[in-house]
């Protein structure tokens, strides 16, 4: 099948024009209304405020005889949100909103979610195509404010696609994984309760800045000691508050961290392993714990054949030399919830200059080589084609 030329001035004016305009999780207004009229535009059947401020174009193709389509339904997904980042770039594009940034390639995954709406809309395909456009990736339950408005269903979505813009890889790589490739993300909080007083007689009081200390080396512990060694697995404290004053022993400390697993035994097991850490150390001081425990999402498997068949198309597009099948992270992305409901495959294109050292995602300095638009439109556009024809 001829594919439409992608316009790569246009798709990268895109990108431009949306990491000018950065909009945190659930804020995505201004970006949701451009999103909206462009795939009007590329008459799509459109549906704003799924999940809040997500939008669904929908477009039910026939086959190249006029025939009505299989009823085979693919989902190409795109994230819009950004961080609470202040950028430090001096680029033409810099953010125009003090403390939001576009710092993980958001922008560049709707730039390109776009260009492929567009190459999309005037093939004649066996079966339909939905996009979704999702907010609040970052806070880890945009895609299930979209399910949960029914983003899978109307027509029933069959498989799902989508990519991450990767700065661990150089442009012109593309990862492609079977199995978990991001973990899980689990978050806690704990509130240490002791007994103030004052600094100069700690005998009086229950230091809950002591109980801290202790807590946190206690959970790192966890990892080294508590999991098997052979088991994937994060545990960070992130967060630590206590005392506003030199001279006093606070009553109150809080803790906040996460979680990260591939699954398995410790996933299973990680909510209980923190509470009876915390209660422990908690009691051998003589204070008292609060303990919440929450899942956000869990690990993003890819499915093995619909891995296979993108991993195809990414080996037509960069060639077999330049296609990792060896990536994973432990990283998180609610794109899992999609992939646990429906089979489907999510890629890392690499986005790193391959010359110098690129920026780490959430960075103030992030920034990604814009040819990297090109290549994931590319691989989005003939994943879609491909599996509506032959899968």
């Amino acid at each position: 099948m001829n594919l439409p030329p992608i316009d790569r001035s246009a798709l990268i004016a895109t990108r431009r024009d949306i990491h000018q305009h950065p909009e945190l999780g659930f804020e995505e207004t201004r970006t949701a209304m451009l999103v909206a009229d462009r795939l009007r535009a590329f008459d799509y059947q459109v549906t704003s405020g799924i999940g809040k401020t997500g939008v669904v174009a929908l477009k039910t193709n026939t086959a190249g005889d006029g025939r009505r389509g299989r009823g085979r339904c693919v989902l190409l997904r795109a994230d819009m949100d950004a961080l609470p980042v202040e950028e430090a770039n001096d680029v033409p594009y810099r953010s125009r909103h003090a403390g939001k940034m576009h710092a993980c390639g958001h922008d560049g995954h709707v730039a390109i979610g776009l260009e492929v709406a567009r190459r999309l809309a005037s093939l004649a395909l066996d079966g339909s195509v939905k996009f979704a456009f999702q907010p609040a990736e970052e806070a880890s339950n945009g895609a299930q404010a979209m399910i949960s408005d029914g983003v899978l269903d109307t027509p029933k979505v069959d498989a799902a696609f989508g990519i991450h813009l990767w700065n661990d890889l150089p442009v012109g790589t593309i990862g492609v994984t079977p199995g978990p490739i991001m973990a899980s993300v689990d978050q806690f909080e704990i509130e240490i309760h002791g007994r103030g007083g004052h600094a100069a007689a700690p005998h009086q009081t229950i230091d809950a800045v002591l109980v801290a200390a202790h807590l946190i080396t206690a959970l790192q512990s966890l990892v080294s000691r508590r999991r098997d060694p052979l088991e994937q697995a994060v545990v960070s404290v992130t967060e630590v508050h206590a005392g506003r004053a030199f001279n006093v022993i606070p009553q109150r400390a809080d803790l906040r961290g996460t979680v990260r697993t591939f699954g398995r035994a410790f996933f299973t097991a990680a909510p209980r392993l923190i509470e009876e850490t915390a209660r422990g150390i908690a009691a051998a001081f003589g204070a008292r714990v609060e303990v919440r425990y929450h899942r956000l999402s869990g690990p993003l498997v890819n499915d093995e054949r619909l891995t296979d068949l993108m991993r195809q198309v990414a080996t037509e597009l960069v060639g077999a030399a330049n296609v990792r099948q060896d990536i994973r992270t432990m990283g998180g992305e609610d794109m899992a919830y999609f992939l646990e409901r429906v089979p489907g495959c999510f890629a890392f294109v690499g986005s790193a200059p391959r010359t110098g050292q690129a920026s780490p995602h959430h960075s103030p300095t992030f920034d990604i080589d814009e040819e990297s638009l090109v290549i994931g439109t590319e691989l989005l556009t003939r994943t879609a084609v491909t599996y509506l024809a032959h899968a």
